[in-house]
């Protein structure tokens, strides 16, 4: 097992970045290390934090290491910072950052598959919102992404803020314009790619019944049923925490990675 926080230059955001990578050692579902044929290349799980996080996080809070080796998957942990994983108005293109540069970087980097069955998405909080909006906006590219304790409902959730310092910070990334269906929208986005029947990957949402997220996500929920998407819905008991999204992430593993055994 070899986890590394890797330091490289972003032609995108203009400035050095950084992720921390998990590359596991683990050869139950047959995949190798760097001197590996593209055959048997790891698959790739791209895992974002929330808000008040960085790249590091997801590592010193969970046991993401022993969950990555005992699947055998890759995991890439980029920092997205305050962004929403969104090209900011007064900021850096995260989104294009993300989902254009980052893969690239990482295929250069490291012995990980390119192929759409053999990459993932998931996130938390924040981080569930970006990587719901990755994988409905590039579904191309991905075969199941999740979310846990999303934060799904952008358009409410940048109405209801209350904190001046939140305020601030929503504006620089959608400035003051209404956001209500526009391709930030997660609601309108996914509905637009039902309407259109666009392929989507496997979806995976799970949220506490104490999370103030709580009622986006089963909104949110509650849109998915109208369509045939394959899914995993879970609400259970659980808040905000790093508990919860352990117990979560794991399971999001798990169910990613189940058709390999079959």
């Amino acid at each position: 097992m070899a986890q590394m926080s890797c330091h490289f230059y972003s032609d995108v955001l203009q400035k050095h970045t950084a992720m921390t990578v998990i590359i596991p050692e683990n050869t139950k579902n047959q995949f190798g290390g760097a001197n590996q044929s593209t055959v048997n290349r790891l698959p790739v799980l791209y895992l974002l934090h929330g808000f008040t996080d960085d790249h590091t996080i997801w590592s010193r809070r969970t046991s993401i290491e022993r969950y990555a080796d005992e699947w055998g998957m890759a995991v890439v942990m980029p920092d997205g910072d305050h962004s929403f994983y969104t090209d900011m108005h007064f900021g850096k293109p995260f989104f294009r950052f993300l989902t254009e540069e980052l893969p690239e970087k990482v295929a250069y980097f490291f012995s990980v598959s390119s192929e759409p069955k053999d990459t993932f998405v998931a996130g938390l909080s924040m981080g569930g919102y970006g990587a719901f909006k990755w994988a409905i906006s590039k579904p191309e590219r991905f075969h199941k992404a999740a979310s846990l304790s999303g934060a799904l409902d952008i358009v409410r959730l940048r109405k209801d803020t209350v904190s001046t310092d939140m305020e601030v910070v929503m504006n620089q990334i959608f400035e003051e314009s209404d956001i209500k269906e526009t391709s930030d929208d997660l609601f309108y986005l996914l509905e637009k790619q039902l309407e259109n029947q666009v392929s989507l990957p496997a979806l995976y949402l799970a949220c506490g019944k104490e999370d103030f997220l709580y009622e986006d996500n089963q909104a949110f929920a509650n849109l998915l049923e109208k369509d045939s998407i394959e899914r995993e819905v879970i609400f259970d008991r659980g808040d905000h925490e790093w508990r919860y999204w352990d117990r979560h992430i794991e399971k999001v593993m798990s169910w990613m990675m189940s058709e390999r055994d079959n």
